[in-house]
């Protein structure tokens, strides 16, 4: 198991915190940081050190959890998914269909990211 990577939250950010951290762990994954197996740290802890309530970080987690990136294992607590990076791997994979389509489309990046953001408020 290895260090957890510093997770932060910017107050000043239109992004709300529970997806501030989210992205942070999915990113985290991503680079390798974060590893199957891996620990993340009690809810309440968390906000605790974010300045956040419990209800924030909670929602980051079970987001995570929704989206196969972390399981929570009763007394094992919140860890990195044996699947992550294969959950990772689809969106990323998905993130360059999208833009790759969009540039056939002669789509601007602003509007992309809206249309990205659209479904993800939506869902």
């Amino acid at each position: 198991m290895t260090d957890l990577p510093r997770l932060e939250v910017d107050p000043s950010s239109s992004t709300p915190p529970f997806e501030q951290l989210r992205g942070q762990v999915v990113a985290h994954v991503e680079a390798g940081r974060l590893a199957p197996g891996d620990k993340l740290p009690p809810i309440r802890g968390l906000a605790a050190d974010l300045g956040l309530a419990a209800g924030t970080v909670a929602r980051a987690y079970r987001e995570l959890e929704a989206d196969g990136v972390v399981v929570t294992r009763r007394r094992a607590g919140t860890v990195v998914a044996d699947s992550a990076v294969a959950v990772t791997t689809r969106v990323r994979r998905a993130a360059d269909d999208l833009a790759a389509v969009a540039r056939e489309a002669g789509l601007d990046d602003a509007a992309v990211v809206e249309m990205v953001r659209a479904a993800l408020r939506s869902r």
